[in-house]
């Protein structure tokens, strides 16, 4: 069992299926990641698992890769199983997670957005325009350079992890500028693909960030380091002070805009 633990997990995947859709009842999404070069003991130690969860997930996985044979299993890592059940943020983490959640808000009103969107409206176009304009100063400029820049810079950019997240990002990026073109070309229908694509990846990427990257991440992080980045992100927030204001008080008109409240999606 120890050379799984060395072998990425694509690997594993790809030579025994079953791997991925038993890792996916554990919530460890490896099957549509499209980096994948993470190891099988890089997984277990992301997602700290509890040691319960780890033993019996291994095992699983012997059963999958060498059915029928007594498989020596690593012992689990000495874990506390509450941090598997209830997440818990340092301080700079819990400004990131705010911001996701502004985020999610907008998220959440773009389907009514783009169902009565025309692109022979002006006030229409006007509109898109504002929500790519959150998009790009918000989400990427403010809260993506934040992790870009100073949150990612903490650990070694060489991290499969990291370089998962930073793919996303650009993922995102591209559905924006396509939106963005077509835009140009009041093409309604590339505009709706182009925003229902980043709606997409923006809500897994999160999900991804607010449950095993900013957890983990707080597990490795010194108090040294976690008081410094409190005071970087301090400090880039007081330089977007205005805007940020401005570009959550647009997502609040956009749900009051849009008939009933829109639950925020989770």
């Amino acid at each position: 069992m120890e050379k799984y633990l060395r072998t990425p997990i694509k690997e594993i995947i790809g030579k025994y299926p079953p791997v991925g859709a038993l890792l996916e009842e554990y919530r460890i999404g490896c099957v549509p990641c499209s980096v994948g070069t993470c190891l099988l003991a890089d997984i277990v130690e992301i997602h700290n698992l509890s040691p319960e969860d780890e033993g019996t997930l291994m095992a699983g996985i012997a059963g999958i890769v060498s059915p029928g044979q007594v498989v020596a299993l690593p012992e689990p890592r000495n874990r506390r199983p509450e941090t598997t059940r209830k997440l818990s943020y340092s301080p700079p983490m819990k400004a990131l997670v705010e911001e996701h959640r502004q985020i999610k808000r907008f998220l959440a009103i773009l389907p009514a957005v783009i169902g009565r969107f025309d692109a022979r409206s002006e006030a229409d176009l006007d509109l898109v325009r504002d929500g790519l304009d959150f998009v790009r100063s918000y989400a990427d400029r403010f809260h993506h350079a934040k992790e870009e820049d100073i949150l990612f810079a903490c650990f070694d950019p060489g991290l499969d992890i990291l370089k998962a997240m930073r793919e996303d990002h650009e993922r995102g990026r591209a559905h924006v500028r396509a939106a963005c073109e077509a835009l140009a070309r009041c093409d309604g229908e590339g505009i709706a693909v182009n925003l229902h694509g980043y709606s997409g990846v923006l809500l897994e990427h999160i999900k991804k960030e607010d449950e095993i990257l900013y957890p983990w991440m707080d597990r490795n992080l010194s108090m040294r380091q976690v008081g410094e980045l409190f005071a970087r992100f301090r400090a880039v927030d007081e330089r977007f002070a205005e805007d940020r204001k401005k570009y959550e008080s647009f997502v609040g008109r956009l749900e009051d805009a849009y008939a009933e409240p829109i639950s925020e999606v989770r």
